[in-house]
C-alpha cells in the first residue's frame, strides 16, 4: 500500500514531526511504502488561486499543483498530520486540501453536484495540541473538527475514514516517556488502521 503522509507543521523538529517520522517508519517496516509531503517544508502556497477557481469556462490549475497530483496519483492512503489550531487544522493544510483536493483530483461535475473521484481510498489523521485530551472530548472540539474537515473531506471526494488519532496534551516540558508513549500511541493507531484495510 502507498501511503501519502501529509505534514503541517513549521517546525522541523517539533513533535508533530516526529509523529510523521514514527508513522512513516512504521508503515514501511510493515512493508508499506511512504511519500511524505512536509507543508513547510515544500514552501506550500495554500492560497486557492482566481485561475483555480472552476467555472463555466474551465480553470488552470498551478504548476505546483499539477505536479503534487500526479505525486499523489499512485496512493492508496491518506495521513494527515497536524497540530490542533483554534480548534481546526493549520491554514497551510486546509489550503493543500483546497487547492489539491479539488475539482479534477478530489472530484468532477456530475449530475447531482459533484462525484468524488478518490473512491477506495482511505483517509486517516493525527493531531495534536497542548490542551489534554478529556479536554478535547468534553468540549466536542474534536467532534466538530471530525465533522468539519475530515468527514466532509472524505464525503466530497469518496474517501473512506480510518479514523482520527488525537494526541493532547503536547507540551514542551514533557517527559521523554511521555513522548515516547505518545509516538506508540500514533504508530499503533496507524497499524491498526491500515491493518483493516
Amino acid at each position: 500500500m502507498n501511503t501519502a503522509i501529509i505534514l503541517a507543521h513549521p517546525n522541523p523538529s517539533s513533535f508533530c514531526a516526529a509523529v510523521a517520522g514514527a508513522c512513516q517508519a512504521a508503515i514501511e517496516g510493515a512493508g508499506g511504502s511512504v511519500v511524505l509531503r512536509d507543508l513547510y517544508g515544500m514552501d506550500f502556497d495554500p492560497r486557492l488561486k482566481r485561475a483555480e477557481l472552476p467555472t463555466e469556462k474551465g480553470w488552470t490549475m498551478g504548476d505546483d499543483v499539477t505536479a503534487e497530483r500526479a505525486l499523489l496519483a499512485g496512493v492508496d492512503h491518506f495521513l494527515l498530520v497536524y497540530p490542533f489550531w483554534f480548534n481546526a487544522p493549520p491554514a497551510i493544510l486546509k489550503g493543500y486540501v483546497d487547492r489539491v483536493f479539488s475539482m479534477g483530483f478530489g472530484y468532477q461535475p456530475g449530475p447531482r453536484g459533484a462525484d468524488p473521484l478518490l473512491v477506495g481510498k482511505t483517509l486517516m489523521s493525527v493531531s495534536t495540541s497542548g490542551a489534554p485530551d478529556h479536554w478535547v472530548d468534553s468540549t466536542g472540539a474534536l467532534t466538530a473538527l471530525m465533522t468539519v474537515f475530515d468527514l466532509h473531506l472524505a464525503k466530497v471526494t469518496g474517501l473512506r475514514v480510518l479514523g482520527h488519532e488525537h494526541l493532547g496534551g503536547v507540551v514542551a516540558s514533557m517527559r521523554q516517556d511521555a513522548v515516547d508513549d505518545l509516538l506508540a500511541r500514533a504508530r499503533g493507531a496507524v497499524l491498526a488502521a491500515q491493518s483493516d484495510l
